[in-house]
């Protein structure tokens, strides 16, 4: 886009994103957060999709940040894991270590078919199952991939925002 084409959208409209949706019913327990949640993402295993979508809901276009959800290196500074793909083999004690260094309250949310049912993989060799089989997950979003819209959804239920 032009820099001429972005002048003249602002001064018609005076914005160039779309407004934000009705916010949706915050997910119970989420309170404690205040509107504003740290994010730990974690893909245990499976063909990196929904990790795309995740980065995607991260990203300028869905851009979940402005619902005050924020992106954090450390578990020790998470509120919420986000987990994508079935667990392998070697993640079963990677992921175990990791939702026990997140402060409680913590909340784990499940993304796409592979996290919530092993999906494709769920008979491979090096698969040991589900999420949900490791860890306790409280928020669930199916699909395969699951498209960035329903991720954001899902993390604005964290924040009510």
């Amino acid at each position: 886009m032009s820099v001429k084409r972005l002048a003249g959208l602002i001064r018609r409209s005076g914005r160039i994103a779309e407004p934000a949706p009705p916010a949706p019913a915050l997910f119970a327990g989420a309170e404690v957060f205040g509107g504003s949640v740290q994010v730990r993402f974690v893909n245990a295993g499976g063909c990196s999709d929904c990790a795309q979508e995740v980065a995607s809901a991260f990203g300028p276009v869905y851009d979940v940040e402005r619902y005050g959800v924020r992106l954090v290196a450390s578990p020790r500074h998470a509120d919420v894991l986000l987990i994508t793909g079935a667990v392998t083999r070697n993640m079963i004690e990677p992921l175990r270590r990791t939702v026990d260094a997140i402060p409680t309250p913590r909340f784990v949310i499940a993304v796409g078919d592979c996290a919530l049912t092993g999906g494709v993989f769920a008979e491979g060799y090096g698969i040991a199952g589900p999420v949900s089989d490791f860890v306790d997950v409280d928020l669930s979003v199916p699909g395969n991939p699951p498209a960035p819209a329903l991720i954001v959804e899902a993390l604005r239920r964290m924040t009510g925002r």
